[in-house]
């Protein structure tokens, strides 16, 4: 079993986390139509899973590094550039919020999430600060 590095606990009160999802960006997008169905149908089956028990929040798939916006700050006015500014071999692709009793319960769901085919990472961090907002209508 690998070492965890320790986590803040908060009176065994269940606690937000976030699964940030990172893969090579030009592989996935160059994936087959039946590749991309699958993986997304498997995802689907996961979630479900979470959500029966109300415990899966925003998840988000993020357009493609091409289309992003990057505002640097410094010194003086923002500088705002076109496109990634980080040279990375993985990219972060997308995002989950669920809410677990614990580390181990969001390490399970990840794993059962990502599956076994895939390559990437997923990053989970406990979150400080959670405020919803206003539902979106898109």
């Amino acid at each position: 079993m690998l070492a965890r590095p320790p986590v803040m606990k908060t009176n065994r009160r269940p606690m937000l986390y976030a699964i940030l999802c990172y893969n090579d960006e030009a592989a996935v997008e160059a994936w087959p139509r039946e590749t991309e169905e699958a993986v997304l149908g498997h995802r689907m089956k996961v979630q479900e899973k979470l959500a029966a028990k109300g415990k899966l929040g925003a998840v988000a798939r993020l357009m493609p590094t091409t289309a992003a916006t990057t505002l640097r700050f410094g010194a003086g006015e923002p500088v705002v550039l076109d496109g990634p500014f980080a040279e990375t071999k993985e990219q972060l692709l997308g995002f989950y919020v669920v809410e677990a009793d614990s580390l181990d319960e969001v390490i399970a769901f990840a794993t059962e999430l990502h599956g076994s085919e895939l390559r990437g990472s997923f990053e989970i961090r406990p979150l400080r600060v959670f405020r919803p907002g206003t539902p979106l209508s898109l």
